[in-house]
């Protein structure tokens, strides 16, 4: 059959490669396997029963069209009840597990959700918390459990005739029909409902597997563990499912380094702020290593920041290579599951040390890029000969037009850009001219071939002097020290740049220990005079890398990491920085106050 909607995926798997093992999760400390025929059962039952409650596409309008939220961790049910709603014209309205119920009352009220799935007692309970402001939704159900809320399985209709109707419906499916709502608010604003219909998400899906290229692989499994409601976990999880691949849940963020082991995955897409903690932890146990076993693994390490994938180097350095690969790489991959043949990162820009000694420890990291508003890919790092260049997001993938404004903003125009913002559509004239969809992201074509993103347009800011800094290429620079765990660029009408950094508290606390400093608590050890000297000779090192105008002149140490329940960090755990400058008005005030 031909592939238009993303529920043919579904047809499509059970038609070519049949499994046992779809989809699988923990439960009661077990992986339970779902097939591929139990699993298409209940997305027919369940399409049948939400038929069974009115719920339909109606005139095929976003606005006529019924609409079910989910707010769940990741799990088979999130993906069944998502298809199950696809197949009978509802839209699919995703929510981070992480909302806060101000935002979640302002989401359900503005795509007029009827019917919501909630995963846990503690997602239940916060729906249930705000359902009095929400009009429009009549019924919560579970995927767990829960004493006094319905479940989800009290959906499913096995009745022959309902399920022969769901059957006619979904042929009716048109590719044009949204197929899902999602709501970003990215960085900064209100959370905006993003359209993008089945045509949008399957081109991409479609032309990120060629693109990339991810061959049919019934053989392989995934770990899944970034939100499903976010687009890149959505499409990559379509992708998995069309190539036969099966897919393995994390049981939760804390678990993943189990479940790695558990699972012995193939692969996984994961985000930059995750690579740093798991490269974190691998250097603070080669800090704990004595004698020869030190030496060979720092030294493997610098050997693994000369890698480049498209320069061989010498025989010497492939020999070395090898021995730091058998030696020390080797328990980096088995701590990984030992199987990994590619990551996937995307999100937000990955250091390219950090690709450099993952890449050259035989564990490959493709970095790719792209909006939700665009399905979302752009572009991709390559399996393919030739397809990855460290410090770019990849060549444009197949079917996408770019083009870089004059202003370095980076626009595409294609099948995968949405129909628009929900009920804004004004909004929508701003962000999509002529077809063309205008990220908001300042890029540079490398090679005539490789896209690099160098800031987003909204972040760059200008001094009070007229100098326009670009604070993410120095952020990402600076990062690259153990020693600063993240770091956010102030400068903005100032008269010169500074710094909020919050230190690698777990390297800090080794450093000081060898140093004969106590270590009572963050607070204090922040203010430690030699503490503030050795961070300010790391900043001074780095501030040789940028021009005058770019460099830190001064820094405030922070007692604590920038926060998803802060609202410092969005649930893909890139940096709200007006979120973090507002928390910390008093210290970015502190650092100009004698001007």
């Amino acid at each position: 059959m031909e592939c238009k909607r993303l529920f043919d995926c579904i047809e499509h798997q059970l038609t070519n490669f049949p499994k046992e093992d779809m989809l699988a999760a923990k439960e009661n400390g077990n992986w339970r396997k779902y097939s591929t025929k139990e699993i298409a059962q209940n997305i027919n039952e369940l399409s049948a029963g939400l038929l069974s409650l009115g719920l339909s596409a109606h005139n095929f309008t976003p606005e006529g069209s019924d609409k079910i939220a989910v707010i769940s961790t990741n799990r088979p049910e999130w993906l069944i009840a998502d298809m199950a709603a696809q197949q009978v014209g509802v839209i699919w309205v995703p929510v981070y597990p992480t909302t806060n119920p101000l935002e979640l009352t302002y989401i359900l009220n503005d795509a007029s959700v009827q019917y919501m799935f909630a995963s846990n007692q503690e997602l239940y309970d916060k729906v249930m918390s705000i359902k009095d402001k929400v009009p429009c939704l009549k019924e919560v159900y579970t995927f767990d459990h829960i004493p006094g809320a319905k479940h989800w399985t009290s959906l499913l209709n096995r009745d022959i005739d309902i399920l022969a109707q769901v059957d006619i419906i979904k042929k009716e499916i048109p590719v044009d029909q949204v197929a899902t709502f999602i709501y970003t608010s990215g960085t900064t604003g209100t959370p905006k409902g993003v359209m993008l219909t089945h045509r949008n998400v399957y081109f991409n899906l479609h032309a990120g597997k060629i693109s990339f290229p991810f061959p049919d692989a019934p053989d392989q499994k995934v770990l899944s563990f970034l939100p499903l409601n976010h687009i890149f976990e959505k499409v990559a999880s379509y992708i998995y499912m069309y190539s036969g691949m099966s897919i393995y849940y994390a049981e939760s963020m804390d678990t993943i380094a189990d479940n790695l082991r558990e699972v012995k995955p193939d692969g996984f897409s994961t985000v930059p702020r995750l690579l740093e903690k798991v490269f974190e932890k691998i250097m603070l146990k080669g800090e704990e290593l004595t004698g020869l076993k030190r030496k060979l693994f720092f030294w493997s390490v610098n050997l693994a920041q000369q890698y480049d994938n498209l320069i061989p180097g010498t025989k010497w350095y492939q020999f070395k290579l090898k021995i730091a690969n058998k030696l020390i790489f080797s328990k980096w991959r088995e701590a990984l599951g030992g199987n990994v043949k590619f990551i996937v990162t995307g999100g937000a820009a990955c250091q390219v040390k950090l690709l450099r000694i993952f890449n050259a420890a035989q564990i490959p990291v493709y970095e790719g890029y792209g909006p939700t508003e665009n399905s979302p890919i752009i572009s991709v790092n390559q399996q393919r000969a030739g397809g990855m260049k460290f410090g770019t997001v990849g060549p444009v993938i197949e079917g996408v037009q770019l083009k870089i404004e004059e202003d370095g903003e980076i626009c595409v125009a294609g099948p995968s850009v949405m129909l628009g913002y929900y009920k804004q559509p004004t909004l929508t004239a701003e962000t999509v001219i002529g077809g063309w969809l205008h990220t908001g992201d300042i890029g540079v074509l490398v090679d005539n071939k490789y896209l690099k993103i160098t800031d987003r347009k909204k972040e760059l800011f200008k001094t009070s002097g007229g100098k326009y800094v670009a604070p993410q290429p120095i952020e990402n620079k600076m990062k690259e020290s153990p020693f600063i765990e993240q770091i956010v660029l102030v400068g903005d009408n100032k008269k010169f740049v500074s710094a909020l950094i919050v230190p690698g508290f777990s390297k800090l606390k080794d450093w000081a220990k060898q140093h004969g400093i106590e270590y009572n608590s963050n607070e204090e050890i922040i203010k430690n005079t030699m503490v503030v000297a050795m961070i300010t000779d790391i900043v001074e090192e780095y501030n040789q890398l940028f021009n005058q105008v770019e460099q830190v002149k001064k820094f405030t140490l922070l007692p604590r990491e920038f926060t998803i329940e802060k609202q410092e960090m969005t649930p893909k755990l890139s940096i709200r920085r007006k979120n973090v400058l507002a928390n910390f008005e008093k210290e970015v005030n502190a650092m100009y106050a004698s001007l």
